[in-house]
């Protein structure tokens, strides 16, 4: 078994297709063809299903699937660790971030990441926490910035802190001229809420279900900012978080601060402790560290915590 052999034989499972994976590596499709087959044979199993208009895995390749990539991984973190011997901090970065977060956070943080290490390639993933665990877990995110999650031997989390969630309502709502919500304020209205498969979503209908409260849903969206429009044009109100409203208050809405106990979210940065951490990953870490303890208008605010990020 050969490691160019498992390179190949992940690329077509995540392609798809053998001429899609033999232009995402760079060789020709005959060759690629001929080295899976080759491990199958080796394999003395076979690990896809040609079919007319598609490449299916077996359940043999599923399972040499997960090795493979694990395998792959741990090949690219020793080249990682050896070259981050020759050279300062350098090199690809691939950082994952909640939707909910990464609009409000990222632009600041990732220019001023740049500026300090023009020599750092970075990428970008916007999913769900669910979804980035998994990119995470098979090394194809280094790091990334969610909410509540559980930890676990791959999903490590080290807290920044915790944000107040509003109430966004209409200009013109009956409650927009109090200067703080109680949660009975709320029995009557119609909720707009982020798709279930979100974090914040699931926080805010155990929020609601806390209090009581069992509101007719209006509407479930994919985006805060499509919610926030929703709710400048007075099809009901929503929980967003202080990050959206400093830094994209929509026209048409005001955003209120809850009475106490004030709802809140975490927020934390995830990596695996399983994976190498490279100087780029290190130095990232450290820069949303700095970020969110910072007051500074222009950085994330989380005064309610003042746990410091660590190496591991």
């Amino acid at each position: 078994m050969e490691i160019h052999q498992l390179r190949y034989f992940v690329a077509v499972a995540e392609e798809g297709s053998f001429s899609r994976a033999a232009a995402r590596e760079h060789v020709a499709q005959p060759s690629l063809s001929q080295q899976i087959r080759k491990l199958e044979a080796e394999m003395d199993q076979r690990l896809f299903d040609r079919l007319p208009r598609s490449i299916v895995l077996t359940e043999a390749g599923k399972c040499l699937l997960e090795y493979a990539r694990k395998v792959l991984a741990e090949i690219a973190d020793a080249r990682r660790c050896l070259d981050d011997l020759q050279r300062g901090v350098s090199g690809r970065l691939v950082v994952g971030a909640l939707p909910t977060i990464a609009p409000y956070v990222l632009p600041a943080l990732i220019g001023k990441f740049q500026r300090r290490y023009p020599k750092v390639t970075l990428e970008i993933v916007e999913d769900t926490t669910e979804n980035l665990a998994l990119r995470l877990e098979d090394g194809t995110v280094d790091a990334a910035l969610a909410s509540t999650c559980n930890e676990s031997p791959t999903l490590e989390r080290h807290t920044l802190g915790n944000e107040a969630l509003f109430i966004l309502l209409p200009k013109e709502h009956r409650l927009a001229k109090k200067k703080k919500i109680k949660w009975a304020d709320l029995k009557s209205e119609k909720f707009l809420l982020l798709h279930e498969t979100h974090c914040l979503s699931v926080q805010v209908c155990e929020l609601l279900d806390a209090h009581h409260l069992q509101p007719e849903l209006a509407v479930r969206s994919t985006q805060l900012t499509t919610i926030a429009q929703m709710v400048a044009s007075d099809m009901g109100v929503s929980l967003v978080p202080q990050m959206m409203i400093e830094h994209d208050l929509a026209s048409g809405c005001v955003a209120l601060p809850f009475a106490p106990p004030i709802p809140v979210r975490e927020l934390n940065l995830l990596r695996n402790p399983m994976r190498l951490e490279g100087k780029a990953a290190v130095a990232f870490r450290e820069e949303v560290a700095t970020a969110f303890q910072s007051d500074g208008s222009s950085s994330p605010r989380t005064k309610n915590s003042k746990q410091e990020l660590e190496s591991p």
